[in-house]
């Protein structure tokens, strides 16, 4: 009888509190909270802390998009070749200042009088657009939704007429701050070449250097954590850009060949607009497929040629040569995720949405398999074990008795 005293089974207290997965989650999400409110509390001491972050950022970005871009050309004549980091940096950097005086000098200026035109005459440009649907408005058959295409017009119209009264208005009346955004950009390119050869210098040396900082047991998990952040992150931006540089070059060759209009200049906004995944390139088409409209149906046909062709070698070759399924990330959630940022924190959300939640998926992983190993919550066989053990225990007193 005392054996049955000794072994009873666990209370409803430590069944559903102390040995409760779902309470214990709870309760870490609480504490999570809890913390975030303290600092809430004292945001006067860390506001100059991420005022000195926000100032650091700008050349900090810089430097590390062209350190992914050059460290693996680095790592390759030094460790293939035996040259040394130095010359091989001073090298790549004599390159890019070459390739920079050749853009300004040849394509740069052929691009800014594109875009200048296409500015001035964008006016122009929406306004036949618009007629040209009009006029397609007065086939019977499409009495129907008429007003409703009429209205999403005028409220296009209305959008745009107020960002461009809203940015005038600003800009007219935020002098200082323009004066400080152009004096950020000035000390952005001047220090980040600073930064950036450095980083190419000893940025191979920072995993070990902040290795040491962890605890020894932990040293070897911080630095496969580490890698692996690294890993995903230089994956993304180099996939980002070298795909980007590739679609803005077909694009620059078929508009060209078709005669588009603004050609180059369209070509580099698809560029620059593939950054954002999936929306960019639809977003980039709309102004190709309303200047291709009202210069011809021809150039219409042609310019959704060039764009079947250009989707078809990205799909193709491209994105799964260079990018691959690196990220390792499903469409739905890429999509679902690109939403919730821009909603959130706007522009800056939608480009740097997908490189943060592949690090916080990367940290959220490695620490809730950690804490599966360590926890007794998680460990199932053990707990089984322990159960059939009791259970031995309880039937052997039963027979005792």
């Amino acid at each position: 009888m005392d054996n049955k005293t000794n072994l009873k089974r666990p209370t409803l207290f430590k069944d559903w509190f102390l040995n409760n997965r779902f309470t214990i989650f709870l309760l870490n999400i609480l504490l999570f909270f809890l913390i975030i409110f303290l600092f809430e509390q004292i945001s006067f001491i860390l506001n100059p802390a991420w005022m000195f972050f926000c100032a650091i950022l700008p050349p900090l970005l810089l430097a590390l998009v062209q350190y992914y871009m050059m460290n693996p050309i680095v790592d390759f004549f030094e460790q293939k070749l035996k040259v040394p980091r130095t010359v091989t940096i001073l090298v790549l950097f004599l390159l890019v200042l070459g390739a920079l005086i050749w853009i300004i000098n040849s394509l740069l200026p052929i691009i800014q009088n594109q875009v200048d035109a296409l500015i001035k005459n964008w006016p122009n440009i929406w306004d036949t657009s618009v007629k040209t649907i009009q006029n397609l408005l007065h086939d019977p058959h499409l009495k129907g939704v008429k007003s409703n295409i009429n209205s999403v017009i005028d409220s296009i119209e209305k959008t745009l007429f107020k960002s461009w009264q809203d940015t005038g208005t600003a800009a007219l009346t935020n002098i200082s701050s323009a004066v400080s955004v152009i004096t950020m950009i000035f000390m952005t390119l001047l220090t980040a070449p600073f930064v950036l050869f450095y980083m190419l210098k000893d940025g191979h040396q920072l995993n070990g250097y902040l290795t040491k900082f962890a605890p020894r047991r932990w040293q070897d998990s911080f630095s496969r954590l580490l890698h692996d952040i690294n890993e995903a992150i230089s994956a993304y931006i180099r996939g980002q850009i070298t795909v980007a540089v590739w679609v803005g070059i077909i694009y620059a060759i078929g508009y060209n060949i078709i005669g588009l209009p603004y050609g180059s200049a369209l070509a580099v906004l698809a560029a620059f607009m593939l950054l954002i995944p999936y929306f960019g390139t639809f977003i980039a088409l709309i102004p190709v497929l309303i200047i291709a409209s009202i210069t011809s149906w021809g150039m219409l046909i042609n310019v959704l040629i060039v764009f079947a062709i250009e989707q078809t070698i990205e799909t193709r070759f491209i994105s799964p040569i260079i990018v691959g399924n690196k990220m390792k990330m499903h469409p739905i959630t890429t999509i679902l995720l690109l939403i919730g940022a821009s909603a959130v924190w706007g522009l800056w959300g939608v480009i740097f949405g997908i490189p943060i939640y592949a690090v916080v998926k990367i940290v959220v992983s490695r620490s809730f398999n950690y804490f599966k190993s360590v926890s007794r919550f998680y460990n199932d066989e053990d707990l089984f074990e322990i159960g059939k053990e009791n259970q031995t225990k309880l039937d052997l007193g039963d027979k005792n008795d």
